[in-house]
C-alpha cells in the first residue's frame, strides 16, 4: 500500500461497487494511501469492493446511500460522516442512464436522473465544503460525460443532466478557488463499464469504436488516473476545468477513416 500524499486523508466515492466508481477507490486507497468510503446503494457490491481493498492492504469502508433519496440524503451525510470522518476528496461518480425517444421520455425518470446526476453531487459538495474549507484544502471531481458536451440519440436526461453538472463544477469552482478547494470534472468517452454496456448494448459497441480515433473503449483505470491527478497536488492551480478522457471522441469532428488512402483503380 501506498503512504503517499494522501495517507492522512479521508476520500468518498459515489458509485463504487461497480466500473469507474470501484477503480477510483482503489487507487486511491492502494496508490495514494487515502481511507476510502465505498459508496453505493448496491450494500452487497459495495460490502465487496471495501474488502477488495482491505484485503489488498488498502483502507475502506462500505457506506449504503441511495441518492436519489434526496430528502433523506443530508441525514445520510451526516450520520456517515459522524461516524467515519468527513471527506478531503469527493469524488461524484454515481449516474444513471437510459435510452429513451426524446419525445417520449417519461418525466418521473427525468427527474430520478436529475436527482442523482445533479442535485446529489450539489448536496455532497455543500455537505463536504465546510470541513474544506477549514482545512484549507479540498478536492472535488464530477464525472461528467461526453453526452454532457455532444449530444447523443436516445440521451435526453442523460445528456442534459451531464452538462448540468459541468455548468455546477465551474459555479462551485468560482465561489470556492479561494479557499483552497479545487472543483472539476471529467468528461469520459465510451467507457467499457457495465452500465455503458446495459444503454449501447453489446452489438452497438463496434459502431460507438469508429467514432473513436483511438478505435478503443476506454479503461475505468483510464479514468481513474485521470481522477488521481485532479485529486493530487499536480493539480494545485486548476479549477473549473472539464477534461475529456475520451480517445480523441470531443477532438474528431468528421472523421473519415482511410480518407487519404489512394483510391482502388477502376476496372478496364
Amino acid at each position: 500500500m501506498s503512504t503517499s500524499q494522501h495517507n492522512e486523508r479521508v476520500a468518498l466515492v459515489t458509485g463504487a461497487a461497480s466500473g469507474i466508481g470501484r477503480q477510483v477507490a482503489l487507487q486511491l486507497a492502494l496508490q495514494e494511501g487515502a481511507r476510502v468510503y465505498v459508496a453505493d446503494r448496491d450494500a452487497a457490491g459495495a460490502a465487496d469492493a471495501a474488502d477488495a481493498i482491505c484485503q489488498a492492504g488498502g483502507r475502506a469502508q462500505a457506506v449504503v446511500v441511495d441518492l436519489a433519496e434526496i430528502a433523506n440524503l443530508p441525514d445520510a451525510l451526516r450520520a456517515m460522516t459522524n461516524t467515519y470522518g468527513p471527506p478531503d476528496i469527493v469524488v461524484n461518480n454515481a449516474g444513471i442512464a437510459r435510452t429513451i425517444p426524446a419525445a417520449d421520455y417519461p418525466v418521473d425518470h427525468w427527474n430520478t436522473t436529475m436527482a442523482v446526476n445533479v442535485t446529489a453531487p450539489m448536496l455532497l459538495i455543500q455537505h463536504a465544503l465546510p470541513h474544506m474549507r477549514k482545512k484549507g484544502w479540498g478536492r472535488i471531481v464530477n464525472i461528467a460525460s461526453i453526452s454532457g458536451v455532444r449530444a447523443g440519440t436516445g440521451r435526453l436526461a442523460y445528456g442534459t443532466s451531464k452538462a448540468a453538472l459541468i455548468a455546477l463544477t465551474r459555479q462551485f469552482a468560482i465561489e470556492v478557488a479561494e479557499s483552497g478547494v479545487t472543483v472539476n470534472a471529467i468528461a469520459p468517452g465510451p467507457i467499457d463499464t457495465p452500465m455503458v454496456r446495459s444503454v449501447s448494448g453489446n452489438g452497438h459497441q463496434s459502431s460507438y469504436a469508429d467514432m473513436i480515433p483511438m478505435r478503443r473503449f476506454g479503461t475505468p483505470e483510464d479514468i481513474a488516473e485521470a481522477v488521481l491527478f485532479l485529486a493530487s497536488a499536480r493539480s494545485d492551480y486548476i479549477t473549473g476545468h472539464t477534461l475529456a478522457v475520451d480517445g480523441g471522441f470531443l477532438a474528431s469532428g468528421v472523421l473519415v477513416r482511410n480518407l487519404f488512402e489512394p483510391a482502388p483503380a477502376l476496372a478496364a
